[in-house]
């Protein structure tokens, strides 16, 4: 019989330190967060710069942009992306909580229209260096929020 008792396990090492996607109090992103550890700001500026720029050549996606000019959607995007990983709540500060799927019920989101959000941020990604892990975890994330988003199955007008 072995002995399973905490005295025969040998020492108990401390737990790995828990990635957090939390603000401090004060809205400035903690050290720990996924945000932080992918690069900060400059690293979600060139995602979001990257993704519109596929975007705006996109005959089926740009039409859901209700300005002419992307440059209020890429900062909205880049505002909500920095606030849900962990760095400023620049997003919330401004326009509230981020309410994504009632926000995007004005636009006809189809399967199609997903799997081209899906194809532009793939491509906005794979301008950036990132870790196996962060980027596996980051491109999950975006996975599971555009199947959420899709709100109708009808082909695009």
């Amino acid at each position: 019989m072995t002995d399973n008792s905490p005295q025969s396990l040998g020492p108990v090492s401390a737990p790995a330190p828990r990635l957090t996607l939390r603000t401090a109090e004060n809205g400035d992103a903690t050290h720990d967060t996924f945000y932080a550890q992918v690069g900060g700001h400059e690293t979600f500026v060139k995602l979001v710069h990257e993704f519109y720029k596929g975007i705006a050549t996109d005959p089926v996606m740009k039409p859901m942009y209700p300005e002419e000019d992307l440059g209020p959607a890429e900062e909205r995007l880049l505002m909500f992306l920095e606030q849900y990983w962990g760095g400023p709540g620049t997003y919330s500060e401004n326009r509230g909580h981020p309410r994504l799927r009632m926000r995007h019920v004005p636009f006809h989101v189809n399967p199609d229209a997903r799997d081209r959000w899906l194809y532009h941020m793939r491509n906005a990604m794979n301008t950036l260096d990132l870790a196996p892990l962060h980027e596996a975890t980051m491109w999950d994330y975006f996975e599971r929020a555009a199947h959420a988003m899709v709100n109708t199955h009808e082909p695009t007008p």
